[in-house]
């Protein structure tokens, strides 16, 4: 192969895909290519312009033969979808835009037919404020039990009117909003690290321990091979709730998530205890079952608590996704990932977009001072992306990423090489971060247009009556999966090729070994048998002798050019 020319009762459902002898170290995560599908924006079967389950089930066949191993569905649980989803209302049903429990469990079986393993997304940091806890908590005032399922505190100054403490909002804005109390007088106020829709739960109260708990062991016995946990660094927050340094409080999403700084809302010691309870529930169930933490957390060494033997089984690689195109950064994170995760004898897992960040085919082709996972890009932007450039690094990113030992996961969309959607209206946009912070943030959307599947259909095969809930730009018909299905050199036939050569080599299961030889801009490496070069310099590289497998892009004068990644037997 080659590319050089181009309700809630329970339901035990027993889960083939699951069962069998658990033998330590051969799991299959470990090595797992697993696909976030934004349930929204990838196939809408009802004809409404949101995306549903009955349209993801009937575009799976799709996703076994791009040669994925597992689907990771975001949030279709029900929700104002004030937040897209993440401010839940009930943990056990399908909210009605997504369709029903038996939609869930239909596409659960097409899956297993397929040979598609599938991971739902859970929340535990917060629940959405119309949840039946929340209600229940602002009707019996404060002291009472139902509000000490969340973080409610009284507030500062002569009448309580200042919030209890000078936290910030992850989308902008306070993190604490008061309430009015049963009798109409101002009241107590509430944490909500991210929208004002989405109360912090208090899990230092072990009924929140037990609904989790509960909320696990309905899905579980419903048949799921595990959870990818939102804001996992999340959940427990420092005792007494202090004050932040001026820099430890950002107003900034990129700043809050990231901070290097021990903020008392992220990454308190205690959060383990919850994700070792978490573990014993999953071990219950026959199978590997996984737990996957997002949890943004700086240094790696810091972020593989996570995954330590009796915790979680993976966490995201946050510092790979963020690393900038140059060789030298990325031969120290990878060295740096492989380091802190294999230390607790977990695997590196690698990722360079999901439904939080500017997808990479934009960002590679942002000036290096913009190109900050995080930081929306919309009209008024500074910086454009350059959309040629972005594409060919993103492709050579994508190569050398799915060459590493390990899991990959993908973001839905980006084996067609989306861009970015910048020219999104301000009145379009859903994003809190947009709205929280007055415009001043684009915040998420651009990544979360529907994606095209046909280029000559009504919204571009999204949706078969036209609609869509964000609008797809017409350059989107150039990248439809029909127009590539087939084509040599297009980006879905390079992920395919990329993939199939990893499953055939089981390179998630090898081991890197560096290569020196071939310059300070070239990052080189061995997996196996497979020769890994990735030619970041500006000049051409010759290939070494060896069986072309594959390249991110066409070799020129049988060289391999810059911004390229090629795999080669040798």
């Amino acid at each position: 192969m080659s590319l050089d020319s181009t309700p809630t009762a329970t339901l035990t459902v027993e889960n083939p895909a699951s069962t069998g002898t658990r033998t330590p170290g051969s799991e299959w995560w470990r090595s797992a290519v697993i696909y976030q599908i934004y349930p929204r924006s990838f196939a809408d079967a009802s004809g409404d312009g949101i995306g549903d389950l009955a349209g993801i089930t009937e575009r799976l066949p799709s996703l076994a033969a791009l040669g994925v191993d597992a689907v990771w569905l975001s949030p279709f649980f029900r929700s104002p979808q004030k937040d897209a989803g993440y401010d839940v209302a009930d943990y056990c049903d399908v909210d009605p835009i997504f369709g029903t429990l038996a939609d869930f469990d239909a596409l659960r079986d097409r899956a297993r037919e397929l040979g598609l393993r599938v991971i739902v997304d859970l929340v535990p940091n917060h629940s959405s404020d119309q949840h039946v806890w929340f209600q229940e908590a602002l009707a019996a005032g404060p002291g009472s039990p139902e509000r000490d399922r969340y973080m409610f505190r009284d507030g500062k100054g002569e009448n309580g009117e200042l919030p209890p403490n000078n936290w910030p909002s992850v989308f902008g804005g306070d993190a604490w909003t008061r309430v009015t109390e049963p009798d109409g007088t101002p009241g107590q106020w509430y944490l909500h690290i991210f929208d004002s829709s989405q109360p912090d739960f208090n899990w230092k109260n072990p009924v929140v321990h037990e609904e989790f708990r509960r909320v696990l062991r309905f899905w579980l016995d419903r048949g799921v091979d595990g959870f990818r946990v939102d804001v996992a660094h999340g959940l427990m927050k420092k005792e007494g709730l202090p004050d932040v340094a001026e820099a430890g409080g950002s107003d900034n999403i990129a700043d809050a998530l990231m901070s290097p700084d021990d903020v008392p809302w992220w990454a308190q010691p205690e959060v383990h205890e919850v994700y070792r309870d978490w573990h014993r529930v999953l071990a219950e169930y026959e199978g590997d079952r996984v737990l996957c933490a997002e949890a943004w957390v700086e240094p790696l060494a810091k972020a593989a608590l996570w995954v330590r033997s009796d915790e979680m089984h993976q966490a995201f690689n946050f510092s790979y996704l963020g690393t900038p195109w140059k060789p030298e950064l990325l031969r120290s994170v990878i060295d740096e990932s492989i380091a802190a995760f294999t230390g607790v004898g977990a695997p590196s897992t690698w990722v360079l977009s999901n439904h939080d960040v500017v997808r990479h085919a934009s960002r590679y082709g942002l000036p290096p001072a913009t190109a900050v996972p995080n930081a929306g890009i919309g009209p008024a932007s500074d910086d454009k992306p350059d959309a040629a450039l972005g594409l060919h690094r993103a492709r050579a990113a994508t190569a050398m990423m799915l060459s590493l030992p390990g899991s990959a996961y993908l973001y839905q969309g980006e084996e067609l090489g989306l861009p970015e959607v910048i020219e999104l209206d301000d009145h379009v946009r859903e994003d809190p971060t947009f709205h929280r912070t007055g415009g001043e943030s684009y915040g998420r959307d651009g990544c979360r247009v529907p994606i095209p599947w046909e280029s000559d259909a009504p919204a571009f095969g999204f949706s078969g009556t036209g609609s869509s809930w964000l609008p797809q730009p017409a350059e989107f018909a150039e990248f439809a999966r029909d127009r590539q299905d087939g084509v040599a050199g297009s980006t879905l036939e390079l992920y395919r090729a990329a993939l199939a050569i990893r499953a055939e080599r089981d390179l998630g299961m090898g081991s890197l070994t560096w290569v020196d030889g071939f310059g300070e801009d070239v990052v080189a490496f061995r997996n196996g048998d497979i020769l890994v070069l990735a030619n970041l310099g500006e000049s051409a590289l010759e290939l070494p002798a060896g069986e072309l497998l594959l390249t991110s892009n066409p070799l020129v004068d049988g060289a391999l050019p810059t911004d390229t990644t090629a795999w080669l037997a040798v």
